[in-house]
């Protein structure tokens, strides 16, 4: 009943929605078009099919100001059905762009036009629902503030996929048993699992402090891919940004990966860390950060004076494959950057989550409702699920707690659709964190979030790894008596 009702309403929502932020500016009359269509990547010497989200001239991605409306129209180029999640916004739920909830696929060939605030800057994505995204149906969506077009430093960039010549269905498969099959793995407790083969190319490390024999084993990669790309290239062809001697750079890095966490490396030059997920942070200070898949990091670089060469590397959790970019003044030789490094990338934790401290915390206040949710997980039959006692359900204005225990072996980023949360705990410790849309769980580990419940809908909360939503990781927040 609720998909019809907001089919009804997709068109004339774009009228109601000023109401909700009256003060933005009232800009962009005319909808900025963004096409669906195939194009053609050489990945590694060979040609490959792909998607494309572009606008008119082939430009991927969209720049808006902060302040504005979100007036897009969507035009679907290819000959299959398909959606665009606007990843880090927060539309009306009949605008969220999950296929059927509400709103259904826009289907080959045919037009979609959104509008609703586009509310803050920030670093963000948009990206298909389905396994389309695999297959690189993704593309940058940045917000600028007044204060970002005023600051002199230059706006990098980089998007971050893990490709396949195999399409999502083969890998999806493959993972399931259809392919190499799990054939020799134990499942054990639902989660809790005994040391497993090697399948699929996994790698795994174990958990400290478990016991040596039967110890649990954390299963990092599920697919050895291909390549992996920034800007949908290689280090064998890397993009190389042209820089100014002495000049300011800011990073905006998105990890489009569907299945792969990295770590950034900024080399010799330390970085400050000053936004996660499109929202500001106090600065943090380093040279590596990890971004699991979904999340975005805004890293901004002070040069140094004289001509140099400087890699931006994605490091590859818990293995030696990596991928970049090359920041380099004009007159400066470009040295060779390997595909494959010389140790294995770190394996992400919670440390650095730990020490995030937003710039913006919600209000102090009691959560209304409290709510807890499970992460589990069966290797051998690849299905993957979020267990709660019953329906996540809230109500307009309430603050909601949900506390998130991983009891699987493989790390989940969980991401929740049309609301920003604040990260309040990790494993036991409380404390004022990160405001963002897309938290890691590590094995073993319990993060508490809260958020306002400020935008009624029956909204996602899922894992965003792909893989993992696939097969059962997603759950909804559903508003009593909204939809």
């Amino acid at each position: 009943m609720f998909r019809r009702e907001f089919l009804k309403t997709l068109a004339s929502v774009a009228i109601v929605a000023p109401t909700l932020n009256s003060t933005r500016a009232l800009a962009n009359p005319v909808p900025a078009e963004l096409v669906i269509g195939k194009r053609t990547l050489v990945v590694n010497g060979k040609a490959a099919t792909v998607f494309g989200l572009t606008d008119r001239s082939g430009k991927p991605g969209l720049v808006l100001d902060a302040g504005t409306d979100f007036n897009v129209r969507l035009l679907n180029e290819t000959s299959t059905d398909t959606l665009i999640h606007w990843h880090g916004l927060t539309p009306p739920w009949s605008m969220d762009g999950v296929p059927d909830n509400p709103a259904a696929s826009l289907a080959a060939g045919a037009i979609r036009d959104y509008r609703f605030p586009v509310g803050p800057g920030g670093t963000h994505w948009m990206h298909a629902h389905t396994l389309q995204e695999q297959s690189m149906l993704a593309a940058p969506l940045i917000v600028r503030t007044a204060e970002d077009h005023a600051r002199d430093e230059q706006e990098v960039v980089i998007l971050l996929h893990d490709f396949s010549f195999k399409s999502p269905e083969e890998l999806l498969q493959g993972l399931k048993g259809g392919g190499s099959g799990h054939g020799g793995m134990q499942s054990g407790h639902q989660g809790m699992m005994p040391m497993m083969s090697n399948m699929h190319g996994q790698h795994q490390v174990p958990i400290s402090g478990m016991p040596a024999m039967g110890m649990p084993a954390m299963d990092l990669n599920d697919i050895e891919y291909d390549a992996y790309l920034a800007n949908d290239r290689t280090l064998d062809d890397p993009e190389v940004v042209r820089i100014e001697k002495g000049g300011r750079v800011r990073l905006r890095i998105i990890n489009g990966a569907t299945a792969t966490a990295f770590t950034i490396d900024t080399g010799r030059v330390v970085g400050s860390l000053i936004a996660v997920d499109g929202i500001d942070i106090a600065p943090i200070s380093a040279s590596r950060f990890p971004i699991s898949m979904g999340q975005r990091l805004d890293i901004r670089l002070e040069l140094p004076a004289g001509p140099g060469s400087y890699p931006i590397l994605a490091l590859r959790e818990g293995a030696k494959e990596q991928t970049g970019i090359i920041l380099a003044t004009k007159d400066t030789i470009i040295g060779k950057v390997g595909t494959t490094a010389s140790e294995n990338g770190p394996v992400l934790d919670l440390s650095l989550e730990q020490q995030l401290r937003t710039a913006t915390p919600l209000s102090g206040r009691s959560p209304d409702r409290q709510f807890a949710a499970t992460l589990t997980g069966d290797m051998a039959a690849y299905s993957w699920n979020i267990e709660t006692a019953g329906p996540l359900n809230v109500a307009r204005d309430q603050r909601v707690r949900l506390v998130m225990r991983n009891m699987s072996m493989m790390s989940h980023p969980m991401h929740l659709h049309g609301h920003h949360f604040q990260v309040v705990g990790i494993n036991g410790q409380r404390f004022s964190g990160a405001v963002r849309d897309t938290v890691l769980l590590t094995p073993m580990a319990e993060v508490v979030v809260e958020f306002d419940a400020s935008n009624p809908g029956r909204w996602p909360l899922h894992c965003h790894h792909l893989y993992h939503m696939a097969t059962g990781m997603m759950t909804f927040i559903t508003y009593d008596g909204e939809i």
